[in-house]
């Protein structure tokens, strides 16, 4: 007979609610031009089940890539942390996701230091519970503190340790956001770590251009999908009237700006009202909504990053094709 799943108590910050979020990010992004939507609106429960989805898909190859990548090295990596098995250790994961990567670097800790904690921080709530649930059937070892959070709007606070912490940005997630935001979100990351304490960040190199491209406009339509659902959510969450229909995904690469973007594009002049933003929009034709970069890196960008934001770059790996790299970079 299948044990129950645990309950996990997801602690939650005193932050404004998701609710007001939205309200603030729509109105901040859809009255202005050009109009844009931040990233993090995508993962409600169907947004991050579709981006689930994604992971999986032949074109979609960071997930992959960077999987083998930690399967290959988690011994090292965790070891180069500095970690031994006298020191508990935590691993603090922002935008944790499923934590199917995860699993394989607390594998390795736990064959080093025998006390390890995990410390899943998400903006859904529903990936932080899977995220968990995950964790503690593959590891029932682990001690797991999951952190409900918008750690991209709000700064992190997290209860001091007494022990090692690696912090875990992996997933490419840090290349959603500009050059400034990537900072201050590293930066905040920092100010919760100590002296010591390492950063691990996943990031996606640049490449040709047709492999970037597939892998944010598949052919089977779900990267598609994901960027429509940011305005079933609108209409669901704000009682908005978005005919989704009526917008469709496009996916191109600024080589100005290293970045892959993805927009929203009005098929037709149409009038949208957004009824708890107190909004009323009309969009021409072609007109349309920003909805996300992931930046694209080299190795000059990744350690201009990392010391901006405090850490020193000490170890890279990268798969063999030079696709994605793994970054570990100590507190300075």
């Amino acid at each position: 007979m299948a044990a129950n799943p645990r309950v996990f108590e997801i602690e939650r910050t005193e932050t404004p609610d998701t609710l007001q979020a939205l309200i603030h990010e729509v109105r901040r992004g859809l009255m202005r031009r050009p109009r844009s939507l931040s990233p993090w609106m995508f993962y409600d429960a169907e947004g991050s089940r579709l981006f689930e989805c994604i992971t999986k898909l032949f074109e979609y190859y960071p997930t992959r890539t960077e999987r083998a990548i930690l399967a290959s090295h988690a011994e090292a990596i965790v070891a180069t942390a500095r970690v031994d098995r006298s020191s508990p250790l935590r691993l603090v994961e922002l935008g944790a996701g499923t934590a199917e990567k995860t699993i394989i670097l607390l594998e390795a800790a736990l064959r080093i230091s025998d006390d390890v904690s995990y410390m899943p921080v998400d903006v859904s709530s529903d990936a932080l519970e899977l995220a968990c649930q995950n964790v503690a059937c593959a590891l029932p070892e682990v001690h797991i503190q999951p952190l409900f959070q918008n750690y991209i709007t709000h700064p992190l606070q997290f209860e001091p340790f007494n022990g090692k912490t690696l912090g875990l940005y992996i997933g490419s997630s840090i290349g959603n956001f500009s050059p400034e935001e990537s900072r201050m979100i590293l930066r905040n990351l920092g100010s919760q770590l100590q002296t010591g304490d390492a950063l691990l960040l996943g990031t996606d190199m640049v490449k040709d251009v047709s492999t970037l491209l597939a892998a944010y406009d598949d052919c089977e339509g779900v990267t598609a999908a994901f960027n429509v659902n940011i305005l079933h959510r609108l209409n669901r969450e704000l009682g908005a009237n978005f005919d989704a229909a009526c917008f469709r995904h496009r996916a191109l690469w600024n080589s100005i700006e290293s970045r892959i973007e993805m927009h929203l594009e009005s098929t037709r002049e149409q009038d949208v009202t957004i009824d708890y933003a107190e909004l009323d929009l009309h969009f021409m034709r072609c007109e349309t909504i920003h909805t996300e970069n992931s930046y694209k890196f080299t190795d000059q960008s990744i350690r201009s990053l990392v010391n901006d934001a405090g850490f020193e770059v000490g170890r890279a790996w990268k798969d063999r094709r030079n696709w994605f790299t793994v970054t570990l970079a100590c507190l300075r």
